[in-house]
């Protein structure tokens, strides 16, 4: 079945945007500034796509860029203050579960779908999950500099997907 373009929309994170988030909780758990090659190493992220990716996120105001020989990246706003969602949303662009939320939305079966609604609400949640989780709150406890706070519990909390007591 050929869903056209809208397929590239789908929910699937880059390693762009894993990037992203990997360089920008690093960031948090440093009292100073980072350089993308030490981000590179540490983490064995190839440095000209991490490169391109830490001009995006400067770009879009998470990180300023600092020159000079202690230079490199360092966040533009508290780790907390800083949302996955729009870390994903500023590399990727916009977040779509399926065809269905796109704005063509032109899937060949809108006015029978029987999945759709359900399908709408598993999309929100998720959204409302990715907005709900802040880079401090992807810090663990030896994280815990700076920015930085541990998160773990909130985070076990959000993620939480059991059945209900």
């Amino acid at each position: 079945m050929d869903i056209g373009p809208a397929q590239s929309y789908m929910l699937k994170l880059t390693r762009k945007a894993d990037y992203g988030l990997i360089a920008l909780k690093h960031m948090a758990s440093k009292s100073g500034s980072a350089s993308a090659r030490e981000i590179s190493d540490t983490y064995g992220i190839p440095l000209p796509l991490l490169s391109k990716v830490l001009q995006k996120l400067a770009r879009n105001g998470f990180v300023t860029s600092e020159h000079g020989a202690l230079g490199g990246y360092r966040l533009r706003r508290d780790a907390s203050k800083i949302t996955t969602l729009e870390v994903i949303r500023s590399i990727d662009g916009p977040i779509f579960l399926t065809s269905c939320f796109t704005e063509a939305h032109e899937c060949g079966l809108a006015g029978k779908c029987n999945v759709r609604e359900p399908l709408r609400k598993v999309h929100e949640e998720i959204q409302r999950l990715l907005e709900n989780i802040s880079i401090a709150d992807m810090c663990d406890e030896e994280d815990a500099v700076a920015g930085c706070g541990p998160g773990s519990l909130k985070l076990e909390a959000l993620i939480s997907v059991g059945p209900a007591a």
